[in-house]
Order: C-alpha cells, then structure tokens, then sequence
C-alpha cells in the first residue's frame, strides 16, 4: 500500500499524492513513498519531464496535526524526522534532471508548499490558496516558508504570511511569482500535462541544463531548509507547541479524522 502513485504516459510521469481521505497531510510514510517514486524516476533515462499532483479536495494541509498529537512523548525526534524527510524531497525534487511541473487545486498549508515551491512550473486552479498556519499551530516555519517564500515573493511578502498567518490566493501567488498561471479547475490536470509534454519534447540535455542553472545554489537552499528544522525541532515539544496543536484541532473542526494509513488511494 503507497501513499504516493506514479503513472506513466509515454515520456511523462504523473506522480500523485494519494492520502485523499486526510487531505495528504504528510507523515513518514507518505514522504518516504515520495521519496522512493523520485528515486525511481531520476535515472529513468525514458522520462523527460513529471507532473507533480494530488488526489482529493486538497493538495495537502501540511504535517498531520493528529499524528503531531499522537507522538507527543516524543514530539522533537518526530518532528525531526518528518522535516528532514521534507526536505529530502524538497531537494529531491530539485535534484530531479527532469523539469517537474506542479498542478495545484484546493489548499496547500504548512510546510506542503515546499512540494509546490520545488517545481519548476506551478499552475494553480482558481480555488487554490497557500497559507502557513504556523502562528496557529506554535510551530517554526518549514517547507521552505522562509528559505522558498521569501527567495521568489520576496521578504516582505514572506513576512506578511507567517506573522500575520494570512492567506495567499491564487492570484496573488501568481503575481508574488509563486506561481506560472491559473487555470480552470477542471483543466487542470490537463494543462499541467501538456505542459510536461512540450518539455519532454525538447532536447532533454538543454531542458536539464536550464533546470539546473535555474536553481543556482543548491547548497545554500539546503542549509537554508537545515536551518528551519533545526528551528522547527526547538520550537516542537515547548509547551507553546504542544497547546497549539490541541488549540488547533480544537479550532478546526473540519480537520479530517480517518485512521493514519487506512484511507490510501493508490
């Protein structure tokens, strides 16, 4: 059972999160199938170009808040652990040779905008909002919130998301240079897709070559991510976090309540 899918269609790969019935709130084991679909597909030499999607209402609402709750004897190796694997796919995406274009629908909240943000192309159906949820939860940002956010939207704009925990709709991630285009919901998929399709039908070497120098440093990106877990991993088990996350399932009624592992898709 895979929390993440990889389908194929000639040489594009569809990579799909698929931890629909929670919204693919990330935990371990969802991150480690992303992980292991990267892998599998970075020297697949037939594969020129990868969709990043997600099934379901949302494309992910962050770390799971119930699982948070649930490790909270050992809240600070758990937290830990899932940031570093973030960040593994993170710049696992980033690493990948092949341009990687994002299709986003619903919410995206938490550190699930490093998924989006490490695409190369982002297109975001009208709906689709980013918001970071931290001043919420008690939490340090993650997911690339200052290390992403503020490299392409800028500081200031950064700012206005974390301290004043608010929104960021379609268009303005548009105009913040978040994102390519916003496209109709029920296109979405398709455009994401023909999309991936024009880039695998260019020269693969020169596609490769543009994603890399694109990307420049690469090693500052990942000590700047290191930088937010090891901020995320102090914040974690203080009892201003620990509050948080009762706060906000309190809060949130909506929250998606299933078994951790029973609702896979894939």
């Amino acid at each position: 059972m895979s929390l993440v899918r990889v389908e194929r269609a000639d040489a594009v790969a569809r990579v799909v999160l698929c931890r629909a019935g929670m919204q693919n709130a990330l935990v371990p084991e969802l991150l480690a199938d992303l992980l292991a679909a990267l892998a599998g597909l970075k020297d697949d030499a037939s594969c020129r170009a990868v969709v990043l999607a997600a099934d379901g209402p949302a494309f992910s609402i962050g770390g799971d808040m119930r699982r948070f709750r649930r490790e909270r004897d050992d809240l600070r190796a758990y937290g830990a652990g899932l940031v570093g694997q973030l960040n593994q796919a993170i710049l696992a995406l980033v690493d990948l040779p092949q341009p990687v274009v994002a299709a986003v629908h619903g919410i995206v909240t938490g550190g699930a905008i490093g998924l989006v943000l490490a695409a190369d192309l982002v297109m975001l159906a009208p709906q689709a909002v980013f918001k970071a949820h931290y001043a919420t939860a008690g939490f340090g940002p993650d997911g690339g919130w200052t290390a992403l956010v503020g490299r392409l939207a800028g500081r200031r704009r950064a700012a206005a998301a974390l301290l004043l925990n608010r929104s960021i709709c379609a268009e303005e991630a548009a105009a913040w240079g978040l994102a390519n285009e916003i496209v109709a919901a029920e296109a979405l998929q398709e455009a994401a897709a023909a999309a991936a399709r024009k880039i695998a039908a260019y020269p693969a070497g020169t596609m490769r070559a543009a994603k890399g120098l694109l990307w420049g440093d690469r090693a500052q990106l990942a000590a700047d991510l290191e930088a937010e877990r090891a901020r995320f991993v102090e914040l974690i088990a203080a009892p201003e976090a620990l509050a948080g996350v009762d706060a906000f399932l309190r809060d949130f009624a909506s929250y998606p309540d299933a078994p951790d592992l029973e609702d896979a898709q894939c």
